[in-house]
């Protein structure tokens, strides 16, 4: 998650994901996601996702000891390699200096930065809730403010 100070505060960004009908996908609240492409590792993956999916520059960018898995769907095997059947995603969390705005790729209609309690109020899949709370307390323990 993208994390930033504002008047001393901290904020999160929250992507709104664009409805997709034909794959009963979108119109819910997340974070940066991707998936690991070609030989990078989870870092120049995480940092490629977050320049496409946003076009913000971060100060440091640092994986949290927090990761969760989730089944592939049948309404979405198709977008993954054959034999997928579990997706693992790893959490990272990237501090963005000053009032930087995201730019938007195709993938998301929205953007906010919120308290932790607004973000925890629009996150809807219990993946994306259990990394947002341990990367605020990567973050206050990280900076020692918590």
């Amino acid at each position: 998650y993208p994390v930033r100070t504002n008047e001393g505060k901290w904020e999160y960004l929250l992507l709104r994901r664009v409805p997709r009908p034909d794959l009963a996908l979108g119109d819910f609240w997340q974070g940066i996601t991707g998936g690991v492409e070609g030989g990078e590792d989870l870092v120049e993956a995480a940092m490629r996702e977050l320049t496409e999916e946003t076009k913000l520059v971060p100060s440091a960018l640092e994986q949290v000891d927090c990761s969760h898995s989730f089944p592939v769907h049948d309404k979405w095997r198709h977008m993954y390699a054959t034999g997928v059947e579990e997706i693992t995603e790893y959490v990272f969390v990237a501090f963005i200096d000053g009032q930087q705005e995201p730019s938007l790729s195709f993938e998301h209609d929205k953007w906010q930065w919120c308290s932790l309690e607004q973000a925890l109020g629009l996150l809807t899949y219990p993946g994306n809730i259990k990394a947002l709370k341990h990367c605020d307390s990567f973050v206050r323990t990280r900076l020692g403010t918590g």
